[in-house]
């Protein structure tokens, strides 16, 4: 479990849906804690942002795939709720860990 900087416990979930739901019930407790934060001018625009994007260093790049490609990334990517581009890189993440580990073993 990780805490928060008030004393919260944010557990490990298991699934995208078990966090959500968490975030969900909580969602008082989270307004409270951000409110808190405004007023005690702890509470950064656009922090959790910068800090994420600062975490992961990136290069653009073009790359070519077929339309039909693009247009079932597209279609995945608005069912789960993300941009397409962000799928995609989701998804070349998770295959080039399994090629890694098939080679590895």
């Amino acid at each position: 479990m990780a805490a928060t900087d008030r004393g919260v416990k944010i557990p490990e979930f298991e699934s995208e849906t078990q966090e959500a739901s968490w975030w969900d019930e909580h969602k008082d407790m989270v307004e409270e804690n951000l409110i808190a934060a405004m007023r005690e001018g702890t509470a950064e625009k656009g922090n959790a942002q910068r800090l994420a994007k600062e975490a992961r260093v990136s290069k653009n790049i073009t790359i070519r795939m077929p339309l039909a490609d693009l247009e079932r990334a597209r279609q995945l990517s608005a069912r789960k709720g993300l941009a397409y581009q962000t799928l995609i890189k989701m998804l070349l993440h998770e295959a080039l860990d399994r090629e890694e580990k098939r080679t590895d073993a």
